[in-house]
């Protein structure tokens, strides 16, 4: 048995998404650059990464990489909302991983999200002349979003959201010692020959008293 839906399921069914934009609440300068939102006393020089659902990492590392590899960039931000938060969090770790060093400050808050909703065209029927344009739908929901600051130079311990630089940022690429092949116990080549040119003592005894 269809389990039965609520009137807005069933009108929402009739609408299509158009887009969706960020809509900040509190205070209001979301848009305002690298030294807007929860890190406010950023460095002018600092990068401001938006992560959206469908961008893609390995465009957003590039560029971000080139960036922190200037000397007068000290910090750079990765903030993202709803389902690009996962995405938030890849890009900050592979940073993390790339540059040694770097101090991180994570804040997690709501993002308010608007989005747009147009009606589906009916279908047409033989005769039907073009009725009213399509209505549209404006929807505002409250979704999470997450922001990473990474710098290099050193910030205050004391503050929530803080981790200090990982003393060990990637695997280690020193060369390890050839190892043998052949166990412990297992004697080489050479040895083994001697061994076997050499009489034992018994077989040596067995021959004389014969």
């Amino acid at each position: 048995m269809a389990k039965p839906t609520s009137p807005q399921r069933r009108l929402m069914e009739n609408f299509r998404k158009v887009r969706s934009e960020e809509a900040p609440v509190g205070s209001g300068d979301e848009e305002g650059g690298p030294g807007s939102g929860p890190f406010a006393d950023l460095a002018p020089g600092a990068v401001h990464m938006r992560v959206k659902e469908g961008s893609k990492i390995r465009n957003l590392l590039a560029f971000a990489t080139a960036s922190m590899a200037q000397p007068a960039t000290r910090a750079i931000v990765f903030s993202g909302c709803g389902r690009a938060t996962t995405k938030t969090v890849t890009c900050a770790e592979i940073l993390k991983r790339r540059l040694a060093g770097l101090h991180q400050v994570t804040r997690l808050r709501y993002q308010s999200v608007r989005e747009l909703w147009q009606s589906l065209p009916p279908e047409p029927t033989p005769g039907q002349k073009p009725g009213e344009p399509a209505a549209s739908l404006s929807v505002l929901k409250n979704v999470p979003s997450l922001a990473i600051l990474l710098s290099k130079d050193a910030l205050d311990p004391r503050q929530p959201g803080y981790q200090p630089p990982n003393p060990h940022p990637g695997p280690s690429s020193q060369p390890t010692a050839p190892t043998s092949k052949r166990s412990l116990g297992e004697p080489a080549a050479g040895e083994s020959s001697a061994k076997r040119s050499q009489p034992e003592p018994g077989a040596a005894e067995e021959e004389q008293t014969a």
